[in-house]
């Protein structure tokens, strides 16, 4: 899991269906379906939408926290929060095929997900916030640069090496410095769908990231 992977949520101007669509067509290959709060059918029914509009662009989709939807709709995998059960878990019951990402905050939540007694660790991590974000409610202490080099750099000495997404408040702006503190690449919501024009957006994170 590197470059950028689009997270969608619904606006005022979008719903989920068309951010993902806006996201195909400025080249994002990665999409990321979030719908917290969403009924279960709703949340299948767009998931299905969603993985023939990816497949008709080549892309991947991950679905976020539904484990049993990820693997009826054959998405590319799931991506579980630190309230949601285990990567072991998720790979009990979607076996192997899927990639499982996992929800992180410090060193010790990645610690905890490599060496857990239980199970298998994820295959990548959502490393954040960056800093201050709306999409995301019960937000965790935010990270800056200065909290993505620490991490990285205990994840190095641990010889720990995770694909690690860098998420939370985002802009074009900030890629730069974010890329070099070693996160592999960067997960985008709001400053695409904000943007006043939201595909050449997702043009310029992508320009950004080469």
């Amino acid at each position: 899991m590197n470059g950028l992977l689009f997270i969608t949520h619904s606006t005022e101007k979008y719903n989920h269906i068309q951010s993902v669509e806006i996201a195909l067509k400025g080249g994002c290959r990665q999409i990321q379906l979030r719908m917290k709060d969403s009924p279960l059918d709703e949340v299948e029914q767009t998931a299905y939408e969603a993985k023939a509009l990816c497949d008709s662009y080549g892309a991947r989709i991950y679905i976020d926290d539904h484990v049993e939807i990820c693997k009826r709709v054959g998405a590319t995998g799931v991506h579980l929060g630190k309230s949601d059960m285990s990567p072991s878990e998720a790979r009990a019951i979607l076996g192997d095929g899927f990639i499982i990402g996992s929800t992180a905050n410090t060193f010790e939540d990645i610690h905890h997900l490599v060496t857990s007694p239980c199970g298998l660790p994820p295959d990548y991590i959502g490393l954040g916030p960056f800093r201050f974000t709306t999409t995301k409610k019960n937000l965790s202490p935010i990270l800056g640069l200065a909290g993505y080099r620490d991490i990285i750099s205990q994840c190095q000495t641990a010889g720990i090496h995770l694909p690690i997404l860098a998420i939370g408040g985002i802009t074009v702006e900030d890629i730069p410095t974010l890329m070099a503190t070693g996160v592999s690449g960067i997960a985008l919501s709001s400053t695409i769908l904000q943007a006043e024009d939201p595909i050449e957006e997702v043009r310029r994170v992508i320009k950004s990231l080469i």
